[in-house]
């Protein structure tokens, strides 16, 4: 989180996000710089428009599928849990990853 906080803190600032300026903004925040982690955050950054992706990150949280519970809220559906298929596991890998997503730009 800290190598997309030092990038968006970057681009707040109209510097560019580079891997030295990235890692000078870590080291000076205390954090050591993998050179990996860093040349790939620039890499997948790189022809990305963070002003629009910012913008559109709240759109994609709004337009991933919510969990659907079939119970009443005071009602609790144990079997349910024991059940789970893989498919249900995988959705809610994606939802948690979307909102990951939607807090880097929030």
């Amino acid at each position: 989180m800290e190598y997309v906080y030092a990038a968006l803190l970057l681009h707040n600032a109209g510097k560019p996000v580079n891997e030295e300026s990235l890692t000078n903004i870590l080291t000076a925040a205390g954090v050591p710089a993998d050179s990996a982690r860093v040349k790939a955050l620039v890499a997948s950054l790189e022809g990305i428009n963070i002003d629009e992706a910012i913008k559109t990150a709240p759109m994609m949280m709004a337009a991933a599928p919510a969990v659907a519970t079939s119970a009443p809220a005071g009602e609790a559906k144990p079997e349910a849990k024991k059940e789970e298929k893989p498919e249900e596991d995988e959705k809610k890998k994606e939802e948690a990853a979307l909102e990951g997503l939607g807090a880097l730009f929030g």
